[in-house]
Formats: structure tokens, sequence, C-alpha cells
């Protein structure tokens, strides 16, 4: 997909139907925006913190994380650098395999900060799928190393250090503190 000028505006349906690009881009209130390409610490946190949640949620059939997936409901079309979604919401097609097409909010919405993107624009997509149904949403800033924990229905908190950050409620087995998530990134 091609970005456009900032204030030529398109339909949803004549966004989707231009081509992908690499990095992605993402169409909010008529207007479309590339996403940064993702760098070193990107790429692996979002990789990494992909197979963790998979490791947890999968085998109990709970839920399924995918990285870099479309997004489109309500009017807007994102890409979440991970989209949690648990296990029955996950769309099927009539040969019983994961669509292609995503039509709904994710159950959780993962976003980590890169150091060119605004973190605005990223916490208005988390609070629009808040509002559209998801139940947790994470802003990832590596830099800072701290999560913004936005939770259906309640204030937006700050984790650092050891403190928990909470999975999706179903996801009992989930206990990963701040300092693991950013361990990740290390090569030890």
């Amino acid at each position: 997909m091609i970005p456009t000028t900032r204030n030529k505006f398109i339909s949803l349906d004549e966004f989707l139907q231009q081509p992908e690009t690499k990095p992605a881009c993402e169409y909010i209130d008529g207007e479309i925006e590339e996403k940064p390409v993702p760098k070193g610490k990107h790429s692996l946190l979002q990789t990494r913190l992909s197979a963790r949640i998979n490791q947890i949620a999968e085998p109990s059939k709970l839920g399924f994380a995918l990285t870099e997936l479309r997004c489109t409901f309500t009017g807007r079309s994102f890409v979440p650098d991970i989209a949690v979604f648990y296990w029955q919401n996950i769309p099927l097609d009539e040969d019983g395999e994961i669509a292609n097409q995503f039509d709904k909010p994710p159950d959780w919405t993962i976003e980590i900060l890169s150091p060119e993107q605004r973190q605005t624009r990223v916490i208005r997509n988390i609070l629009f799928c808040l509002n559209a149904g998801t139940e947790l949403g994470w802003l990832i800033d590596p830099k800072e190393l701290m999560i913004l924990v936005f939770q259906s229905g309640q204030q937006p908190e700050i984790k650092q250090g050891d403190d928990e950050v909470p999975g999706l409620k179903k996801l009992t087995h989930w206990t990963m503190s701040a300092n693991q998530i950013f361990d990740l990134l290390k090569f030890n």
C-alpha cells in the first residue's frame, strides 16, 4: 500500500485494494501512514515475546499470538506488532484453516515503540482497540524499559523492573515481570 499525502482522504475499501507494502501502512481516519521499519531490538522483542505467549496459550488452545497481522474493523485498518486472539476468536475459513482477513479487534494488542515512532499515535491505536472490545493493550518502550498497560475499564499503569505485567485473564499461567520481558533482548 502506498502512503498518500497527509490531506488526501481515501475510503477504507480503496485502501484495502492497494498492494501491501513493507513496512506496512495503516489506515486511520481516512489517512494512510507508514509504520516505521522494525530494527534489531524491536524485531527480537516481537519475535521472542510472541513465542513466549504462544508457549503458554497454544498448547491449551487458550489463544495465539500473531506478528504484523493486519486487523481491519470499525473503519480502521492497522497492523499491531503483536495481536493475540483467544482461540475461539481466531477466524477460520471454510477449510478450518486460519482466515486471511481479521475483521475484529485482537483480544490483546501489543505495540513496541520504535525510536522514530510517535507515542501518542500508538496509544490512540491501543485505545481504539479497547473501545472496540480488546481486553488488554501494551505499549512497550525498550529505551525507557517500561511497559504502559491498558486494561478495559481501568486507568493505564506503568510497569517497570520487577512489576508483574498482566496478560489476558484466561491465560492463568502467564507470569512475567517487566525485567523478564526486557531480558528477552539479551543474548547470553
